[in-house]
């Protein structure tokens, strides 16, 4: 049977496609991989604390008023700059987490991306959280350059600061300053209330968090918050809690919020004495569930604040 020329040559062409198309899947697919890993995105929690803070903002600079695009934004611009962080401090950490026990199959510390890698990937997701901010208004942009700032110091203050937990803290809650700026153009003295009350509910879960490498850290010499308080932890995590909490109060009776924000302040009060009591034995199952558990808190005061 007569095959044709242009027969053969679909016929080579449909088995160089699939073959081209394999070598590329086989190409990014480790790579994409160790993005995502490198990024955090198996293990949300850390977008959900950095998040909740802003989306508070956001309802308490406009009452009554959902801007969704706003929340849209907020929520993207979080990803983008949890993921910067995650990667910067994997940078920063790259000696260190093959000495810690929870942290040493992390891409850097394993061998399994390469530093060149790591930082393409952070320059990509900076610059996609520079380009999502312009769609912000003027002075919502200005105070991200400083939130970026925030974001890339927190893993080096571990080396000098001995409550690296606070500068955590003041980066996860400039998203109050950012957010009460975008929706009202303005930052009144409840926003930065209310950026204090992260910075304390931060540094308090951040010290449950920390009590889980205490040994690791002292051995490597890294400075945390649960080694600076040492057998003070849990009631330094009370402290926080409360002034948290009260601040929050605060916010509330200035901005004359109603039942439904004190209410939920209740409930979160009750949420957040119940993970100080699980801290008692430092069983570590209990410190991570307490950790994990803020998710619920953010949300819980989110809620407060729709409903006041």
């Amino acid at each position: 049977m007569h095959t044709s020329p242009n027969h053969l040559q679909r016929k080579e062409s449909s088995g160089l496609e699939p073959r081209i198309l394999c070598r590329v899947t086989t190409t990014l697919y480790p790579y994409l991989w160790q993005s995502a890993r490198l990024m955090r995105l198996d293990r949300p929690i850390g977008t959900w604390l950095l998040l909740w803070p802003s989306w508070w903002a956001l309802a308490a600079a406009a009452p009554g008023r959902f801007d969704l695009s706003l929340y849209l934004i907020f929520s993207l611009g979080t990803l983008l700059m949890r993921s910067a962080g995650c990667v910067a401090n994997d940078l920063a950490d790259r000696t260190f987490d093959p000495h810690v026990a929870r942290t040493r199959d992390r891409p850097l510390a394993a061998g399994t991306a390469s530093v060149t890698h790591a930082r393409l990937l952070l320059l990509i997701l900076l610059f996609g959280a520079l380009a999502l901010v312009q769609l912000l208004n003027p002075l919502a942009i200005r105070l991200a350059y400083v939130g970026a700032a925030l974001a890339l110091l927190y893993p080096y203050s571990k080396r000098f600061f001995h409550v690296p937990q606070l500068v955590m803290g003041i980066a996860f809650g400039w998203g109050v300053i950012m957010g009460w700026a975008a929706a009202s153009n303005s930052v009144p003295w409840p926003a930065w209330a209310t950026f204090a009350a992260t910075v304390a509910w931060a540094a308090g879960y951040d010290t449950i968090y920390a009590m889980l490498d205490r040994d690791d850290d002292r051995k490597i010499g890294i400075k945390s918050s649960a080694l600076f308080f040492g057998r003070h932890d849990r009631l330094a995590v009370a402290i926080l809690y409360t002034l948290a909490l009260l601040l929050l109060l605060g916010v509330g009776y200035h901005l004359r919020l109603g039942p439904g924000f004190h209410l939920a302040l209740l409930a979160a009060a009750m949420h957040l004495a119940w993970q100080v009591r699980t801290l008692r034995g430092y069983d570590r199952p209990a410190l991570f569930n307490a950790f994990l558990s803020n998710r619920f808190t953010g949300l819980i005061i989110f809620a407060g604040f729709l409903l006041g």
